[in-house]
């Protein structure tokens, strides 16, 4: 028993997650046969980034300063160093860009955006499928802000319409891939609708296309050639890249704005020397290796495989989903790929929509294909 006084509301709303079979716990013990993580490229499980590392690194900066474990400050007291400086010219010229900005996570980069650039008199329509680190970051700025249909350009342009005159500016937001599904977004068409107005920024979250599209893996803006058409995209280093932080990409002002305006960039701690090193060379390694080559064989070959299974959402993209419909069949299939030692990542109601339950796979280029073969198999026999 707690030696702790609560609120009720705290043990009741335990109580009810429980009772409804959707309490989250954390647990050290996963299936072998990884199908759930975000590591699509495989440098944090094979050991390529870590090998890379600790090859590579030195216990000073470029400054001559003896680095430790801690930045010791947020950028604008005493964390800031040639190096993360150096590291984010590399980003933007990776990225054809003119600046990139390093943040703690993806996270921190899609809250410290949305909540500090739009402002009172201005407007922000967003896919209803982004994800929720985008709608906090709007729900901290002081605009209005609407939901449009995903990926439904006619309701975005009807919204446009309806409001463009009343609003100083408009921001869309859309992510390059969908975590839920694996879709993507239609860039193109999204371009185009804002590129006919001045006062329109497009805002596109690259997490789950960087390392997957794109030359070098490069993501999908740069697959489409429209990388300078956006007015800021973010990549997250948690996915492919195989480590940690973030980085929002775009112009010179927006870069400067952001450090002078974004609050989870000014008021938190620096990310470490050793995680800036990560970043860096798990660029290298977008590179250096074959990995994404392996992903989008493996990628092709699960899409193959799978075209007989109905309710499973196809993509391109290393997300993809079978639709259950209910928690009961969620649990039901999370048990036979258990037994099969297959992790996979289940989405139960009310985290989602009612009726929309699933279960995502996420693809990997170090997933072998009889692991995709065994896969197939149990989703083949439960969909019958």
């Amino acid at each position: 028993m707690s030696l702790y006084h609560h609120p009720t509301y705290l043990l009741k709303a335990l109580a009810e997650r429980e009772q409804n079979g959707i309490l989250r716990k954390l647990t050290c013990t996963f299936p072998e046969i990884d199908f759930c993580s975000n590591d699509y490229l495989g440098f944090s499980k094979l050991g390529l980034l870590d090998s890379k590392i600790h090859a590579q690194i030195t216990e000073q900066d470029a400054d001559g300063k003896p680095m430790g474990f801690g930045a010791t400050g947020s950028r604008l007291v005493s964390g800031n160093s040639r190096i993360i400086e150096e590291t984010e010219k590399q980003i933007a010229f990776f990225h054809h860009a003119e600046s990139a900005l390093i943040f703690n996570s993806g996270y921190d980069a899609n809250v410290g955006l949305l909540s500090s650039v739009p402002q009172k008199n201005d407007l922000i329509l967003y896919d209803e499928m982004i994800h929720a680190s985008i709608y906090d970051g709007i729900r901290l700025s002081h605009s209005t802000h609407y939901k449009f249909a995903h990926n439904d350009m006619e309701n975005l342009s009807e919204l446009i319409q309806r409001h463009r005159k009343d609003f100083e500016n408009i921001y869309v937001v859309a992510e390059s891939v969908y975590s839920l599904d694996g879709d993507s977004a239609p860039l193109l068409e999204l371009v185009e609708i804002c590129q006919d107005f001045k006062n329109i920024f497009l805002i596109v979250d690259e997490a789950h296309g960087i390392g997957v599209f794109g030359k070098q893996g490069r993501g999908l803006c740069n697959a489409l050639s429209i990388e300078k058409k956006i007015f800021a995209r973010i990549y997250t280093y948690g996915k492919a890249m195989g480590c940690h932080g973030a980085a929002i990409v775009g112009s010179d002002i927006l870069r400067n704005y952001l450090i002078n305006f974004s609050r989870t960039f000014i008021y938190t701690t620096a990310l470490p020397y050793y995680s800036i090193e990560a970043i860096k060379h798990s660029y290298q390694l977008l590179i250096e290796t074959n990995q994404k080559d392996l992903l989008q064989n493996n990628i092709a070959y699960f899409y193959t495989k799978a075209a007989s299974i109905k309710s499973i959402v196809k993509s391109q993209s290393g997300i993809h989903a079978i639709q259950l419909g209910s928690n009961d069949l969620v649990d039901k299939l999370d048990r036979e790929l258990k037994s099969i030692n297959v992790h996979a990542r289940i989405m139960k109601s009310p985290m989602i929509k009612q009726g929309k339950e699933r279960i995502r796979f996420s693809i990997h280029a170090f997933n072998t294909k009889a692991e995709i073969d065994s896969l197939i198999d149990c989703l083949s026999r439960f969909s019958k």
